[in-house]
Order: C-alpha cells, then structure tokens, then sequence
C-alpha cells in the first residue's frame, strides 16, 4: 500500500501547523522541529501527515504528549504495551517507531524480538501482566480481575488509567497509521 495522504512539506506548514507541533513537545524540542534551517530535524511521517488537519493534531499531540513526555506510568512499560500493539495491529510504522524509541528506556533487542514472537525473555510479574493486559484489551477489550488484580497491587491508580489510555491510545494509532499507509520515515527504509 503507498500512502494515502502525504505528510504536510516543512516549506507548507503555516502557524497552525507550528503550534500543533508545539502543543505535542516541549518547547525546546518542537522550535528544533520548527527551525527555518537545513539542518533541522525531520519529524516523523506519522505527525505531519496528521497536520493536514492542524487543530485536531494539536489536541491529539497535547494528549499524547502527556503519555510521552510526563508519564505516570513507568516507559519502559508504556513501551513494552505498544510493541504488542504494533506487532498485534501489523503496524510497520508504529512497530519501527517504538523499536527506536524503546531503546532509550531499557528494552533490550532479545525482548522486542520476543515481543514479536510471543517468547518470554524473563519479563518481571508486572511487564508480563502488561503484556497480558494488553492482548486481552485488544482481544475483548476487557481485563480480567484477576490479571486488574495483580496490576493493582503493582501500580497506583494514576498509573492504572494511563496504562488503558496507552493501550487504546496506540491501538487507535496503529489503525490510523495502517488506514493512511503511513511510509517509513527515511531513516528507517533503508
């Protein structure tokens, strides 16, 4: 599938293209996005294609930038939810995304490899009930007592409902991200 809606040319975006960008980072990191300059950095395909519709990514990037930049929830386990999301949804672009960014947070390349083969590495009680919860989100899109359970008593209530919201919230990327064809960025089509 090629993609079905380009991402927005740096040389197009207007301010509201800027200011989604700003509402989704900090302020540091989105000016280096924003940047008039050749040696600025890319952002992803999977955001400027979303700044077609300027107003609603910059809601959506406020909210996942909640997720992303002030977790409750441990990364590591945000990460290792939404490698069974790309791999469960076959979301290349998520999948290739989260590879990447699991690194910063510990998850080792035996670990994404058992991500996607089902294998367990070692996981600690709480990443396999992570991972758990997970599949039986995106399964019955429920979580079993016993499996709330053991969440409960490793995690508080905050990190609890932002555990949820990183399921759904990925689950909905991916089919976003599958229903447009996103491309690999460049870097990781090579």
């Amino acid at each position: 599938m090629t993609q079905r809606i380009q991402p927005v040319p740096k040389a197009e975006w207007d301010e509201d293209c800027a200011a989604a960008v700003r509402a989704g980072m900090p302020a540091a990191a989105a000016e280096r996005f924003i940047a008039d300059v050749s040696d600025a950095p890319r952002l992803a395909n999977g955001i400027t294609t979303m700044l077609h519709h300027p107003r609603l990514a910059a809601k959506f990037l406020a909210f996942n930038g909640q997720l992303l930049w002030e977790p409750v929830l441990d990364p590591r386990l945000r990460e290792l939810a939404v490698l069974r999301i790309a791999h469960r949804t076959k979301s290349r672009y998520e999948w290739e995304q989260h590879v990447k960014l699991c690194q910063r947070y510990g998850v080792t390349t035996e670990e994404v490899d058992a991500i996607a083969t089902g294998e367990n590495p070692g996981w600690s009680a709480i990443e396999a009930d992570v991972l758990w919860a997970t599949d039986q989100l995106l399964d019955t899109y429920r979580v079993d007592d016993l499996t709330w359970e053991r969440l409960a008593g490793a995690l508080d209530q905050k990190a609890l409902i932002e555990l949820l919201l990183v399921i759904g919230t990925y689950t909905s990327l991916a089919m976003v991200f599958n229903g447009l064809g996103i491309e690999l960025d460049p870097e990781e089509s090579r």
